[in-house]
C-alpha cells in the first residue's frame, strides 16, 4: 500500500497549496477593498496561511477533538472498546495504540484524527457503542484504524482546518463589505470609480466562491479513501459483514450528530448530516453511497484480501479497479471467518446486550463527571456527585448508610 501512503503524502501537499492559492486570491481582494492595497492583503493572506498550517499540523487532531467534544478514556474506563481498540492496532501493523476518545451523542458515528500513526486518536459516539455489537464495532474501528495507516487522518485534518479558515475570512469579509460602509469611504476617495468598483465587485463574487471552490477540493478526495478503508476493514477482521452490518445499523439511525460541521463531515464513517429524524441518505458529496458500500462487502464471498474487495467492486461498477495495483498484487488468499460467539444475537437477547452497553456507557460517563459510584447489597447504584460535601449516604430503596 506504499503507493496509497506516498498518494496522500502527495494529495496533502498539493491540497494545501491549492487551497493556500485559493486563500491568498482572497486576501488580494480583501487587501483592495480594506487596504487600498492588494500587495497588503496577499501578505496578510501568506501569514494567515502560513499560521493556520502549522496550527493544523501540530494541533489540528486538538482542535477537531475539542470541536467534537470529545473526552478521552483510559483503559479501565471502558475494557471493551479499549480492546476492541488494541485488536485493531495489531491487525493493522500499526506500531503505537491510538488514543481513544468518546463523544456523549446518541447518534451513531466513529472518525480518527492524527498527524501521523504516532500521534493518532479514534473517536466514537456513544450512541455507536449502544447499537454495536463486537464484531460490528471491530469493523468500525478496523475503517478507521485504516484512515491512520494510510496516512488518511493528516491529510482531512489539515483540510478541515485550511476549510474552515477560508469560509470564516469569506463569511465576515463579505458581510463587513455589504454592511461596513465601504461604499461610502469608496465615494469618498480619489481613485477612480467605475475601476474600483468593478474590483469590489470581482472580490465580493470570489469571496462567495473560494469556500465553495475550498470545499468541492476536499470532498474530492473524500471518497476513494473510503473504498479503501473499507476494504482494509474486510481484510483486518476477516469478516466484511461485521462492517457491513454496522453500516446498516448506523445509516438506519434518525439521531443528527450535534457536534459536526461541514468542514468535519467527511472525517466520519459516515456523512453525519441528514434530515432530523430521516435515516441517512445515499445522496452525499463527501461519501460512497452507503448501500453500495454495503453491497460490496456483502459480495466478498471468496475471502477478505484487497482483491475480493476490487472483484466485488467490479461487479458493481463494470469492471473498473478501485484498489492500488500493490494490494492488487497480494495474491495470498485470506480466508473469511464466522462471527464471533456471543455477537449473532437476535431478538431478547440482542435487546438485553444493548440495555447493558447503555449502562456501561452512562456509568462510564458519570465517572468522567468525577461522580463516585457506590454499589449496594439491595442492587441500587448510588450515583454521587463531586459537589456532595457529606460524608455518609443513605440507599434510598433499603436504607442502608455508605460511607462516602
Amino acid at each position: 500500500m506504499w503507493e496509497q501512503i506516498s498518494s496522500n503524502r502527495t494529495r496533502s501537499i498539493v491540497l494545501v497549496i491549492i487551497m493556500g492559492l485559493l486563500l491568498l486570491l482572497l486576501g488580494y481582494f480583501l487587501g483592495i477593498a480594506f487596504f487600498d492595497s492588494g500587495i497588503l492583503g496577499l501578505i496578510l493572506a501568506i501569514v494567515v496561511w502560513i499560521i493556520m498550517n502549522l496550527i493544523a499540523y501540530f494541533q489540528g487532531d486538538n482542535i477537531l477533538l475539542g470541536m467534537a467534544k470529545a473526552r478521552k478514556i483510559e483503559k479501565e474506563d471502558y475494557p471493551r472498546l479499549y480492546n476492541i481498540v488494541e485488536e485493531m492496532k495489531l491487525a493493522s501493523g500499526l506500531e503505537h495504540m491510538p488514543t481513544i476518545y468518546i463523544i456523549d451523542d446518541p447518534a451513531s458515528n466513529a472518525f480518527a484524527t492524527g498527524r501521523d500513526p504516532k500521534q493518532a486518536s479514534v473517536a466514537v459516539t456513544t450512541g455507536l457503542l449502544q447499537v454495536l455489537n463486537r464484531d460490528e464495532l471491530q469493523g468500525v474501528i478496523g475503517h478507521e484504524l485504516s484512515h491512520v495507516k494510510n496516512r488518511d487522518v493528516l491529510l482531512m485534518a489539515m483540510c478541515s482546518i485550511l476549510l474552515g479558515t477560508i469560509v470564516i475570512i469569506a463569511y465576515y469579509a463579505s458581510r463587513f463589505l455589504i454592511f461596513g460602509g465601504v461604499g461610502n469611504r469608496r465615494r469618498s476617495s480619489s481613485g477612480g470609480g467605475s475601476a474600483q468598483l468593478i474590483i469590489l465587485i470581482i472580490g465580493l463574487v470570489f469571496m462567495i466562491l473560494a469556500p465553495i471552490a475550498a470545499q468541492f477540493i476536499y470532498f474530492a478526495i473524500s471518497r476513494k479513501r473510503e473504498y479503501l478503508a473499507d476494504a482494509s476493514s474486510a481484510l483486518y477482521t476477516r469478516y466484511p459483514e461485521g462492517l457491513a452490518s454496522a453500516l446498516e445499523k448506523i445509516a438506519s439511525s434518525t439521531n443528527q450528530l450535534k457536534s459536526a460541521n461541514n468542514a468535519t463531515a467527511p472525517m466520519y464513517i459516515i456523512n453525519p448530516f441528514r434530515k432530523q429524524g430521516l435515516r441517512a441518505s445515499d445522496l452525499t458529496s463527501t461519501h460512497p453511497p452507503i448501500s453500495e458500500r454495503i453491497r460490496i462487502l456483502r459480495s466478498m464471498a471468496g475471502g477478505a484480501s484487497y482483491k475480493d474487495y476490487n472483484q466485488a467492486y467490479q461487479q458493481i461498477h463494470k469492471g473498473s479497479n478501485v484498489m492500488p495495483p500493490s494490494a492488487l498484487g497480494l495474491t495470498e488468499p485470506v480466508p473469511l471467518r464466522s462471527a464471533q460467539t456471543g455477537t449473532a444475537q437476535a431478538g431478547g437477547a440482542y435487546e438485553s446486550g444493548r440495555r447493558e452497553r447503555a449502562r456501561e456507557i452512562n456509568d462510564l460517563l458519570w465517572k468522567k463527571d468525577n461522580y463516585i459510584m457506590l454499589d449496594c447489597s439491595c442492587g441500587t447504584r448510588l450515583k454521587i456527585p463531586p459537589e456532595f460535601k457529606n460524608a455518609i449516604v443513605r440507599c434510598p430503596h433499603c436504607g442502608k448508610v455508605h460511607q462516602v
